[in-house]
């Protein structure tokens, strides 16, 4: 539907009640006028969604598939769902026959990127308030420079509707059919990346909105030859910059938020022939155990106290009782309860969240086979081949105490949302790291001493002293031995690390012959998901060597 937008334009026009770039205390006072979320104790913010909302829905997660941009996609992927342009065209129908009967509408204008030089105009229409102050949190306002950016005339347009739904009939055999019924899905989170135009119709999750415009940067910024990357990023007092990538669960918020370092942000950044920049304007940070005490941080950010007008922090699906408190520890809604919150809630920020290229990559793996060292420097080769790997462990059944790892593996630690050929993102990583000579550690955050049930998860202490060893160079002097079944370079020692016998897993093992049958199971595993997923991938051989089990 090319004129959407032209057709949105005269909707707002003519809309008896649009409240365009309202002040951040409007959409709190708004939110809570209008039942759409309570005031704690602490003058947060609390929501909650329907049960098909209390996270991402990636089946009705779509990409309109239009000649213009199939090839640049990976459509083997299965995060990328094709739908037709004639399915896109009835959804944004529907979309402006809402609009038009909503009672009340919220146009917001803001930016993808602290970069002026590529941030993404964002012009953003709801219905709620509650999810437009989530927009006010988690993106940047508009630059004065902003027609410096490549972007500054081919703005992005996102509409959410979040508890409106589609006509199940009408969209019969155009969208999934849900599990277990014979009913077509009412939701869909659409992309079309030809007229720079998204749509969240029947999604109330937050995170639906921050991830689609994330999928859209990570589209939009390799053409420009800007790698977008899923990571934290920090900066040491002499300007230097460190990346961590990693999966949930690995570390990466809690180790790049260091007292000793600046935050630039905790989630989505680009690397640019400039240095880094901080996509966003805010954090969306899991609230499930959280505990202020280890995460003082996020828990100051999310539940200070202050009144309601000036937080406007949200938090979405915790359990709160009727006096206004709540309890992070009680999952009986979800697991995934989020709280979205400014930058600027934070104490040890860089202001703009912006820095020169990384001087040292981490990724970060929970290894629960116990097989992996706790530091390794990875060559070019490996790096490139460890970011299309995106691997680390999940644990399943630790309610009842029967243990087996899972493996899991996303790619660039952020396979959702990276929408482009594979190579695309592995090519830009390795010119990038020769260009800037940027060093790369694999940091192992999970179990030593066996697997998960028999050994114990590397302590934290321990792991903050190795990321500190790796930041300061440390660890370029140490001597190196080659563990022969990842073909990693392992460090003899490591300062404040007392016992380096922890720093080579075998060492770790009483049963050495377990820990052999262990590791080579896991390096066949790393074979055979490299294989099945890049082999005809066009990815460089010498990338394919650094894959263990060869």
């Amino acid at each position: 539907m090319d004129n959407f937008v032209q057709n949105l334009n005269r909707l707002l026009e003519s809309h008896p009640d649009v409240r365009r770039n309202p002040e951040r205390p409007e959409l709190i006072r708004e939110a809570v006028a209008r039942r759409e979320a309570i005031v704690l104790k602490t003058g947060t913010l609390a929501t909650w969604t329907p049960p098909d909302s209390t996270g991402r829905s990636p089946q009705d997660t779509v990409t309109v598939l239009r000649p213009e941009s199939e090839g640049n996609i990976d459509w083997t992927s299965p995060n990328n769902l094709p739908i037709t342009p004639e399915t896109f065209r009835m959804i944004c129908e529907d979309v402006l026959a809402r609009l038009e009967r909503k009672p009340r509408l919220y146009a917001l204008e803001r930016c993808l990127g602290w970069d002026p030089s590529y941030a993404l105009p964002l012009r953003f229409v709801s219905d709620r308030a509650l999810h437009s102050l989530f927009v006010d949190n988690m993106f940047c306002p508009v630059p004065a420079e902003i027609r410096k950016s490549i972007f500054w005339d081919r703005p992005f347009t996102l509409v959410a509707l979040p508890y409106d739904r589609l006509d199940p009939q009408r969209y019969e055999g155009r969208l999934r059919k849900l599990p277990g019924t014979n009913r077509t899905s009412t939701m869909v989170i659409a992309i079309d990346y030809d007229l720079r135009l998204g749509i969240v119709f029947g999604s109330a999750y937050c995170g639906s909105i921050k991830k689609l415009m994330f999928t859209v940067m990570n589209y939009l910024l390799p053409e420009q030859g800007i790698l977008p990357l899923h990571c934290s990023a920090n900066e040491g007092e002499k300007g230097d910059i460190t990346l961590f990538l990693g999966l949930s669960g690995t570390g990466k918020t809690t180790l790049s938020t260091d007292p000793r370092r600046k935050l630039l942000g905790d989630d989505e950044h680009g690397w640019s022939e400039s240095g880094i920049a901080n996509f966003e304007n805010g954090c969306y940070a899991k609230l499930i155990n959280l505990d202020p005490n280890k995460e003082p941080e996020i828990y100051h950010a999310c539940f200070h106290t202050a009144d309601y007008l000036e937080h406007g922090a949200i938090v979405e699906n915790a359990m709160v009782y009727p006096d206004g408190s709540f309890d992070l520890s009680d999952a009986r809604l979800t697991e995934n309860s989020r709280g979205s919150y400014p930058l600027s809630f934070l104490s040890n920020i860089k202001t703009p969240p912006v820095g020169s290229h990384p001087q040292t990559i981490i990724f970060l793996t929970a290894d629960a086979n116990g097989v992996l060292p706790p530091v390794a420097r990875l060559s070019r080769e490996q790096a490139m081949f460890w970011f299309l790997l995106g691997y680390t462990s999940k644990l399943a059944g630790t309610e009842t105490g029967i243990i087996q790892p899972k493996s899991t593996y996303s790619r660039f630690f952020g396979q959702p949302f990276m929408p482009r050929n594979p190579d695309v993102y592995a090519r830009l990583l390795g010119e990038k790291l020769e260009r800037h000579r940027t060093r790369v550690y694999l940091v192992n955050t999970g179990w030593t001493g066996g697997p998960y049930g028999k050994g114990q998860r590397i302590d934290l202490r321990l792991t903050r002293e190795i990321v500190q060893a790796v930041i300061d160079g440390s660890l370029d002097e140490a001597d190196y031995e080659i563990e022969p079944i990842f073909h990693l370079a392992i460090p003899k020692s490591c300062p404040n690390v007392p016992d380096s016998t922890i720093l080579n897993p075998r060492s770790t093992w009483q049963d050495k012959t377990a820990y052999e049958e262990r590791a080579r199971k896991l390096a066949g595993e790393f074979l055979t998901v490299f294989q099945h997923n890049y082999g005809n991938k066009g990815i460089d051989p010498a990338i394919a060597r650094a894959c263990p089990g060869k």
